[in-house]
């Protein structure tokens, strides 16, 4: 096996915040309710927070410093509530262990009604140059039905705080959340969202589809009949809908979910989707810094464990391994596909431990795989790339990956020929 000496060592960094007001009924994230009346300070969870964070950093401290990062994402659960002083920390943090580039794009994910003016000059003051806007909908009526703490007026009053900042030079640039193809939507109500979201004059917007996930509120309510989402047919035209309309106002999409105005792609995202490494810290928090998907734990007190483990028998040595390993090519392709401009094939075999011949032939049974989706015009090949039709074949990803998948795993039960001659 030849070692991949051309990828960078990860300089990337996310921290998960796993806090939030409450758990919205579409949310399977490894988070911890506070209820709605929690503080930072000195109010209800103000305690849990604080000993979080100390967990949280000495995590950080285990990680192989000395790579500058060039991209940090604070997520949660609902990072806003957190005090600028306790973001700064994480920053300060991460800035004395690791390093940062000139121009580092620090993203902090904030909730309407988490915060207001004073702490978002906080946080920037603290060091975030990018906002992620969790809002969700610009509805009362569905902002209910999917658990969720803030009203219109909250996310209205929110968009234009972040505007005022990014146009007068503060921030870099903010995005907005939305889901479409909520329970009872309809495609003339989406097509209001849509509009709301672009009169925010939001430089970035991702669109999610909502997805029911085991143990959440939705899951239950399906299981009962009580979820009312709309159908194939509506969904896919409440999806084409938003691609048309994005691109008549400028916002191009770069990926499945996102779009953006020319210059404020989520860089951050981007090293996901392109397959590169990057650290992840906190409670339940996914880490891939040399190839390999490194999980927390999701509960308090086994994380807590797993910290412990790691200071006191060092264990998990693959969290700092530099021996670069092989990226397999499902996941390559699986988040490769994801983006505007698709994968390269050139890269996908310096990915790999194949020799050429065994690339192509590969690559040969794999197109057959995808005869229709090519001859339809979803998967496009174009010189050394493929990349999914926008909105077409965007739109059904998950059916073109599904294939690809049945692809990796004949690969998988196939023996090579030279233990077949000898089991021969």
């Amino acid at each position: 096996m030849k070692e991949l000496d051309f990828m960078d060592p990860p300089r990337s960094a996310y921290l998960h915040i796993p806090f939030c007001h409450r758990r919205c009924f579409y949310c399977d994230f490894a988070v911890v309710p506070l209820g709605d009346k929690a503080s930072a300070t000195n109010g209800p969870g103000s305690e849990s927070i604080k000993s979080y964070l100390k967990l949280l950093h000495r995590e950080i401290l285990l990680a192989k410093g000395g790579t500058p990062l060039s991209t940090i994402y604070i997520g949660g659960g609902t990072p806003s509530l957190l005090t600028p002083i306790q973001i700064k920390s994480l920053i300060i943090l991460l800035r004395q262990h690791f390093g940062l580039q000139c121009g580092a794009e620090i993203t902090l994910e904030v909730d309407p009604a988490s915060f207001n003016e004073n702490d978002l000059e906080g946080f920037i003051e603290a060091g975030i140059n990018r906002i992620s806007l969790g809002g969700q909908s610009f509805d009362d009526e569905f902002l209910k039905k999917l658990g969720r703490r803030h009203t219109r007026d909250h996310l209205v009053q929110s968009c234009k705080w972040l505007n005022d900042f990014h146009e007068n030079g503060f921030l870099s640039t903010w995005s907005l959340d939305l889901i479409q193809n909520l329970p009872g939507q309809s495609i003339l109500s989406w097509k209001d969202q849509l509009n709301q979201a672009i009169d925010s004059f939001a430089p970035h917007l991702s669109i999610y589809d909502l997805t029911i996930e085991p143990g959440t509120v939705f899951a239950l309510k399906e299981k009962k009949g009580e979820l009312s989402i709309p159908n194939e047919d509506i969904a896919a035209e409440i999806s084409y809908m938003t691609s048309y309309m994005l691109k008549d106002v400028g916002l191009s999409r770069y990926e499945i979910s996102n779009f953006a105005l020319p210059g404020h792609a989520s860089r951050h995202n981007r090293v996901y989707w392109s397959g590169r490494g990057w650290w992840g810290f906190g409670l339940g928090a996914t880490s891939s810094p040399w190839g390999k998907r490194i999980k927390r734990p999701r509960k308090r007190a086994d994380y807590q464990k797993w910290i412990e483990i790691q200071e006191n028998k060092d264990i998990y040595q693959s969290i700092n391994s530099d021996q670069f390993k092989f990226r397999d090519l499902d996941e390559l392709l699986i988040v490769g596909l994801r983006r505007r401009e698709g994968v390269s094939l050139d890269e996908l075999y310096t990915s790999c431990d194949w020799d050429k011949n065994k690339f192509e032939n590969n690559l040969n049974a794999l197109k057959l795989c995808w005869k229709e989706s090519i001859d339809r015009g979803l998967l496009k090949f174009c010189g050394r790339r493929i990349y999914l039709s926008d909105p077409e074949g965007m739109e059904i990803s998950n059916h073109i990956l599904v294939q690809m998948m049945i692809w990796w795993n004949s690969l998988q039960d196939v023996v090579d020929e030279p233990i077949l001659e000898e089991l021969q």
